[in-house]
């Protein structure tokens, strides 16, 4: 008999898996046809018959009109030639990565993978190829975690621009491509979005259509992780979810694999998936494991050609107050449409790769300790706050532990000491202190204000110094 039955009950047996609590930092890929354009951000295939949009202007300016180019003309453009899985991975091994989630169908429903339910697939059109099957072998032959996220609840909506105005979303001939294109509360997710009852609902051949194409992906590529957005918090999905958790994770138990949902706001209970904040963090320590995804860059998750990129120092930091709250970083990247990672993003992800291996040894398999941290600079809680932050100080400080180890990772280079109040004697006799990736001897003082640790003179990093602590 299955463990899992689709109640929420029955779901609530699931356990987070090891390799997940252990991971701590993985890479999230949005590539496909919407790279192609590179204009806006990875909605364009949505703004462009959205009227009095950038993206319609300049689609018209571009490209024509929408009734003569539509989005699905883009396809043949996306041909994905120097597509290389195997120089990803490594890449994202170099990184330090130990999961790695490419979107396999975004909001605009081209599937990346080969799939029997659509013909407006990779493996059929644009590069015909298997793009998410390529990189799943590459990813698990370089020994990381492979997991795919699904955006195909929201294709429900994502297209109705296309109904206001004279276009190809209106052909008959397209429609299994362009979807039901119903109507949305507002342009945009910020624009009053959370309603959990639109009207109209998606019918029953929607939500079928939506269990039948993740079953494919479960059944086909054997993710061990499957991250969705937020529209599959619409009530009528309920009963959905649960038949999908349920299959999920009886197929992880037949696998031998533990496997993991990731979801936003309420769409889960949160004893039955793992909860993910888009742009955001959280201000303490979680009980419930959780993670952040975010992108390197602040203003698209897809390849467009005006990034405003962030640094790598601001994601190693975020990367460590995160970890310190019992949470882990997906990463993303945007990928050009011939296959290759633009340069910047390649970089980035090596800087972040080089300080994992000073620094890992406080990240991975780490659990928090009985506070995340101290210092000046708080965190604002909630989603899209993170091209908001305050830039950390020397005195900002977060913990993790391992085994009888402490560590203490200070998100600044100080004029002379850290001092760090949490570690007064009351903490417990500190025994010892290291400095991650230096072979210079600490020298450092332990009283009932703290622990004094006087910077040496060679930094042994760029950002976010790490103290091993041995307590009595």
């Amino acid at each position: 008999m299955a463990k899992y039955r689709p109640t929420w009950e029955s779901l609530s047996q699931y356990t987070v898996p090891d390799w997940y609590l252990d991971a701590k930092f993985g890479i999230f890929i949005h590539w496909g046809v919407y790279a192609v354009p590179a204009f806006g951000n990875e909605w364009y295939p949505r703004n462009m018959y959205l009227q009095g949009s950038p993206e319609f202007q300049h689609h018209i300016d571009t490209y024509g009109p929408q009734s003569e180019f539509g989005y699905k003309d883009f396809i043949p453009m996306f041909k994905a030639e120097a597509y290389d899985p195997d120089a990803w991975a490594e890449l994202f091994k170099e990184a330090g990565a130990r999961f790695v989630v490419p979107v396999a169908e975004h909001h605009d429903g081209f599937a990346m993978y080969d799939t029997a339910l659509s013909d407006w697939c990779a493996a059929k059109m644009g590069p015909k190829r298997d793009l998410i099957g390529d990189l799943a072998k590459a990813v698990r032959e370089h020994g990381m975690v492979f997991g795919v996220s699904s955006h195909r609840a929201e294709h429900w909506f994502f297209m109705n621009g296309g109904m206001q105005c004279e276009s190809d979303v209106q052909d008959p001939r397209y429609a299994d491509f362009y979807g039901p294109a119903q109507p949305s509360p507002g342009r945009t997710p910020i624009e009053g979005w959370r309603s959990k009852d639109w009207s109209p609902r998606p019918h029953a051949e929607f939500l079928d259509d939506w269990l039948a194409r993740m079953q494919e992906l479960i059944d086909k590529y054997q993710p061990q992780l499957i991250w969705f957005d937020w529209w599959i918090e619409q009530t009528v999905f309920k009963p959905y979810l649960q038949k999908f958790a349920a299959y999920y994770y009886n197929q992880g138990e037949a696998w031998g694999q533990g496997v993991a949902v990731n979801y936003k706001h309420d769409a889960f209970p949160e004893d039955v998936a793992v909860y993910d904040i888009e742009r955001g963090q959280l201000k303490d320590i979680n009980p419930h494991f959780w993670q952040t995804d975010t992108s390197v860059s602040k203003n698209s998750w897809g390849y467009i050609t005006n990034h405003d990129y962030k640094t790598a120092g601001d994601i190693i930091g975020d990367l460590v107050d995160i970890v310190s709250k019992n949470g882990a970083l997906l990463l993303n990247i945007g990928p050009k449409p011939d296959g290759t990672i633009p340069e910047p993003e390649a970089a980035m992800l090596r800087e972040i790769g080089r300080w994992l291996s000073v620094n890992g040894e406080a990240i991975y398999g780490t659990r928090p300790w009985t506070r995340f941290g101290e210092g000046p600079t708080q965190v604002v809680e909630g989603y899209f706050t993170d091209t908001h932050r305050t830039p950390y100080t020397s005195a900002d400080v977060r913990f993790t532990t391992k085994g009888d180890m402490l560590y203490a990772i200070c998100l600044g280079w100080p004029d002379a000491q850290w001092h760090i109040e949490s570690l007064g004697t009351a903490a417990g006799k500190v025994a010892d202190v290291a400095l991650l990736g230096s072979t210079t001897p600490v020298v450092w003082s332990q009283t009932a204000d703290g622990l004094t640790v006087t910077a040496p003179a060679d930094k042994p990093c760029d950002t976010a110094f790490t103290l091993k602590i041995k307590l009595q």
